[in-house]
């Protein structure tokens, strides 16, 4: 649940003054704890990210190259969370967003070059930063209805803890050579197997310990604790690398490595639309956009309302900085060759153990910098280790909304359980957010209520009902 701020106190200098860390009750070590939470709990990223980019091959059979890839994630990441904190000033970390990376290597590139295909991520982030300049995006997120933001708050708790199973290995996808409708399982085979399991759910156990003792710090103690215990078992025991995932917890050789800026401003701006064509670029282009634009409000709204930042309304103050940033993000991701940077639902982590405002974000992008050059040192912390933190925070999120919610209202309630439910199940915050608008302007109207649904919320629907009907519009203009 969220936390009730203690009352504000008196700045105590100029960098108090400047991130309002008194003011919101909180203080320089939970803020620190936030950012060193935070960053744990997205650091695989650094390596997820060059795996999804690197996977892919563009239309002249070219691939990036995998060092250069963790440059540009560490570079882009980190600035990108600095200018979130310092502009912004709230506790929410960028990074390369998961699926828009998936969708710039195996659909962008493929029918252009690389630098093509970076280039149709910074339009879309240009295009996000111009509706942020006519008032646009945040209209569109005023005009959501205040329980489907906490619906959406809710979804992205689910969609979190999700996550942190799924990462941890506790449950993990059913083979499709089974013939079965189960999609997911317990565990391997139905059954949990291997130390790696045994540090999340020891981790898990320790974490929610620690919440109901009161602990302070207790995400980022188990964290730690964790990924020591974690090293001595991988050593002791010799569990197989391939066992830990993507983040193997072993002393690294060195501590120190050379960063790789070859990728650096390698795109091209209008490139894509020569090589796919203009009506497929624009479809790529909105595709980038769509997933950024939502993906982010939804996590903005979930992580800024767990962090007590939003007013009666429902609220955040400095919005429109928020949102310049994170369109920036987008185009910067880009530029740098790293994919589309988006707000991380992992921020929730840093802001489970206190942080209230940016000056996490100078300790998590700190960090993400660092990276570049201490990436061996920095990137010990198995997933099993951090992914604890997620499932407590989608306890907490949930905990904190979900009776807030007018369920006797099934024009609100509807959508709202569709938000939740669809979010963790596809694996999206974006076609969460869809289902629950359409299915709001849906039953809306059919209850002759479509005078409460705001217009900047029907131009919404009417790009989800595109965004869901993209396969027959593809092929309704020969697309495929």
């Amino acid at each position: 649940m969220t936390v009730d701020a203690p009352p504000a106190a008196p700045p105590a200098n100029g960098l108090d003054h400047f991130f309002k860390i008194s003011e919101r009750g909180s203080s320089f070590p939970r803020e620190i704890r936030g950012g060193l939470a935070t960053f744990f709990a997205m650091a695989y990223i650094l390596v997820l990210n060059p795996i999804i980019l690197g996977a892919g091959t563009d239309k002249f059979g070219h691939q990036l190259d995998g060092g250069e890839l963790v440059t540009a994630t560490a570079l882009v990441a980190g600035l990108t969370t600095v200018l979130m904190g310092v502009i912004g000033n709230v506790p929410i970390a960028m990074a390369a967003g998961l699926g828009i990376n998936a969708v710039v290597s195996l659909q962008l590139a493929p029918q252009m070059s690389w630098a093509d295909a970076m280039g149709m991520v910074v339009l879309a982030g240009l295009i996000i930063m111009l509706l942020v300049a006519t008032g646009m995006r945040e209209r569109v997120m005023n005009s959501i209805p205040a329980g489907l933001r906490k619906a959406i708050a809710i979804g992205i708790g689910l969609f979190i803890a999700l996550i942190g199973l799924v990462d941890a290995g506790f449950v993990t996808r059913v083979p499709d050579a089974a013939h079965t409708t189960v999609p997911v399982g317990l565990g391997i085979d139905g059954r949990l197997t291997g130390w790696p399991i045994l540090i999340f759910v020891l981790g898990l156990a320790l974490t929610f310990v620690l919440i109901v003792r009161k602990v302070n710090g207790a995400i980022l103690i188990s964290i730690v604790t964790m990924t020591v215990v974690a090293i001595i078992i991988n050593s002791a025991a010799s569990v197989p690398d391939a066992s830990w995932g993507l983040t193997v917890p072993q002393l690294p050789d060195k501590v120190v490595d050379s960063p790789d800026f070859g990728l650096i401003g390698e795109f091209s701006l209008f490139g894509g639309f020569q090589e796919a064509g203009i009506l497929t670029g624009c479809l790529f282009v909105f595709t980038v956009l769509l997933s950024g634009f939502f993906d982010a409000m939804g996590t903005i709204l979930g992580v800024t309302d767990e962090a007590g930042l939003l007013d009666e309304q429902g609220k955040l103050s400095n919005m429109g900085s928020v949102l310049m940033v994170d369109g920036a993000a987008v185009a910067l991701g880009g530029a740098g060759s790293a994919s589309a940077n988006t707000a991380f639902v992992e921020s929730a982590a840093g802001v489970g153990e206190g942080a209230r405002t940016g000056f996490s974000n100078l300790i998590a992008g700190g960090l993400f910098l660092l990276a570049l050059v201490f990436t061996p040192i920095l990137t010990i912390v198995p997933l099993q280790a951090a992914t604890p933190a997620l499932v407590v925070v989608g306890f907490l999120i949930m905990a904190a909304n979900v009776t807030t919610i007018d369920w006797s209202d099934l024009t609100i309630s509807v959508p709202a359980f569709l938000t939740m439910l669809v979010m963790p199940f596809t694996y999206s915050i974006t076609n969460g957010i869809g289902i629950g608008v359409l299915s709001y302007i849906l039953l809306k109207a059919v209850t002759g209520r479509s005078r409460e649904v705001a217009w900047p919320l029907n131009v919404v629907g009417v790009l989800f009902l595109a965004y869901f009907l993209l396969d027959p519009i593809e092929q309704v203009f020969g697309l495929k």
